[in-house]
């Protein structure tokens, strides 16, 4: 007998019919001699739904409000599962976050989860009973609601799973896996039926949609087993697996774009030791994370300063950059939210050199201009103007060899 977590999205919720469909699935899993546990995200358009009332209220919400009130489309999406799993005939409860507790810390709206109680989830289980848990959400110390950030019921899957020491864990999305490339920007991208951790990490971190980027550090850290694969149906799967041998000989294995930053310069920074500080710590102290870093080699006493950002964090980061650049003296700041990340990831990029240069060959070959450029050891980015975006995507998941043959071929 196996115990499988299994989360399903949004997506996979957005109707009754949708719910009826899933519980018919969870439940022919049961049925084949395993135990199940669920975790379900709130039904599609529902956190919109829910964002939209607290903003036409307002502009800038109570985090502890915000959280209580998103944390209802999950609780709404668990009890209508129960309701369905029971209609079939096959046992189960639906649980909230207090009710097993999951702690996590106090960080309102993003949340990271400390512990998971299992005594509650095991006893359901072993009395053959299908626990439907709520995703996206916890508690902290204090009782109060907390939410792990859009994308959150991954995470709490993985972490359910670790904590059940579960033989598999099953994310239920749109999709049947990991591609290459969105398949809706590139028709030519390839159904990958593994990636490493490692790999998705980067991914998940780059704009891929598939899985919440926590959740792969959870389940990479934990060695959770995962596997990602469709609720409308079909046998293909993508496994996320531990680095393998074999998987060197794929220099690249994905091509992503981000679409989420913009780009913030301070011209004339005095160029001293500690200026980075200076600039960047008002934006730490307000929780705003900044990615991509350019300081320019100074000339007479300064330099340029240039970093990427969320987009939505712009406004609110603007004013305290302003700020500084008054008190240091710098000559503008300068911002930019028509700009794309685009990235190529591969684990084989650790052995394989002139990755950069083909990369940077292919964009230079369709006109398209680098205005950053950031690497790891299994990643190369670079920032260009977001009209390029697709055609780079396009153009890169070619030059890697990446595109699946044309039929006939």
């Amino acid at each position: 007998m196996a115990l499988i977590v299994q989360k399903f999205g949004g997506s996979s919720l957005a109707t009754p019919e949708h719910i009826i469909r899933v519980a018919n699935m969870i439940a022919a899993t049961r049925n084949g001699g395993n135990m199940v546990a669920v975790v379900v995200s709130a039904m599609s358009g529902e956190t919109d739904r829910l964002i939209g009332l607290a903003k036409a209220l307002s502009l800038a919400p109570p985090e502890r409000e915000y959280d209580a009130l998103l944390a209802t489309g999950e609780q709404v999406s668990a009890a209508l599962m129960a309701i369905a799993l029971e209609s079939i005939g096959c046992p189960a409860r639906s649980f909230n976050a207090l009710q097993l507790p999951l702690r996590t810390d106090d960080s309102h709206t993003k949340a990271r989860i400390l512990q998971v109680e299992t005594k509650l989830l095991l006893e359901t289980l072993e009395a053959g009973i299908v626990p439907v848990v709520t995703g996206f959400q916890g508690i902290n110390a204090a009782g109060e609601i907390t939410t792990l950030g859009r994308g959150g019921s991954d995470t709490s899957a993985v972490a359910l799973a670790m904590a059940l020491k579960a033989d598999l864990c099953e994310i239920y999305t749109d999709v049947d896996g990991v591609y290459t490339a969105d398949p809706d920007i590139c028709p030519r991208a390839r159904h990958l039926d593994k990636i490493t951790y490692e790999e998705m990490l980067e991914l998940a971190g780059l704009g891929a949609k598939v899985l919440q980027i926590r959740s792969v550090e959870l389940a990479q850290k934990y060695e959770v087993p995962l596997l990602v694969r469709s609720s409308f149906g079909g046998t293909r799967s993508t496994w996320i697996v531990k680095e393998e041998k074999d998987m060197e000989s794929a220099v690249v294995n994905g091509i992503t774009i981000d679409r989420s930053e913009a780009k913030m310069s301070i011209i004339g920074v005095p160029d001293r030791p500690g200026i980075a500080y200076r600039i960047l710590s008002p934006l730490a102290d307000a929780g705003i994370n900044v990615d991509m870093i350019i300081q320019n080699v100074g000339s007479a006493g300064q330099t340029d300063f240039t970093f990427t950002l969320p987009k939505a964090d712009l406004d609110k980061a603007l004013p305290l950059v302003q700020q500084v650049a008054r008190e240091i003296k710098a000559a503008d700041v300068r911002t930019d939210d028509c700009i794309v990340k685009v990235s190529a990831v591969g684990i084989g990029m650790k052995n394989h050199p002139g990755v950069a240069a083909r990369m940077f060959k292919a964009l230079a070959d369709e006109n398209i201009n680098i205005q950053m450029i950031s690497t790891s050891e299994i990643r190369i980015s670079c920032v260009i103007d977001s009209k390029y975006g697709e055609l780079a995507v396009r153009t890169l998941h070619s030059a890697f060899g990446l595109d699946k043959p044309e039929k006939g071929k």
